[in-house]
């Protein structure tokens, strides 16, 4: 199958989810949000599996990268809702910390244009050391870039799946192909074996 198809494609889907994965785990470690680094890290090894089935005509670790891949699609569509604060859902609760901590997603004080202001609090026993953290002039709301990152995923995701769906059908026929020319088929060689046997049997007896 040559590079003009849809396997070349592939590899360069998984190539940009790939890089497109790193980078969100890289500011989901630094915002301590320990649900969606879990996510993360699955689906880095997932592409990567699927971009070895790919390289090395693999259909199994092929399928296995479509499925994770509606999985993704589900759990990005979750982080969406999330913090869009669809239903019950509310950004501000730890659920993506696993109640550990109360940490927000780095976006929260880190956007473009973000100015973080720290105030002490004062005339209260034990929060002396404590400060206010207040966020202003940000540009864009942090929610909105974690939804930014869960569509760029979704979209991604989307195309990895129905690319992978047609590499495997591709590699399934490529496979059905060469068994009908004999390529994995034992029977020709046994039918060899059974006719050498024959001839030394035959110049033994005379």
């Amino acid at each position: 199958m040559g590079c003009c198809t849809g396997r070349c494609t592939l590899i360069l889907l998984c190539t940009v989810q790939l890089i497109a994965a790193l980078e969100r785990q890289v500011f989901d470690f630094l915002g301590y949000q320990w649900a969606p680094i879990l996510a993360n890290f699955l689906q880095i090894i997932v592409i990567i599996l699927g971009l070895f089935g790919t390289l090395q005509y693999r259909p199994r670790y092929v399928v296995a990268y479509a499925i994770w891949a509606a999985v993704w699609v589900t759990w990005n569509v979750f982080l969406i809702c999330f913090y869009m604060e669809v239903g019950d859902l509310c950004k501000d609760n730890d659920l993506l910390t696993f109640h550990v901590s109360q940490h927000q997603s780095w976006w929260s004080e880190h956007g473009p244009g973000c100015v973080r202001k720290e105030s002490p609090v004062t005339g209260m026993p034990g929060l002396e050391s404590h400060s206010y953290v207040s966020v202003v002039g940000c540009a864009i709301e942090y929610q909105y870039i974690e939804v930014l990152h869960s569509a760029t995923q979704i979209l991604l995701a989307l195309f990895g799946f129905v690319y992978a769906c047609y590499v495997t059908s591709v590699f399934t026929e490529e496979e059905d192909s060469f068994d009908f020319i004999g390529g994995f088929d034992p029977f020709p060689l046994y039918h060899v074996n059974e006719k050498s046997n024959h001839l030394l049997y035959k110049q033994s007896y005379l």
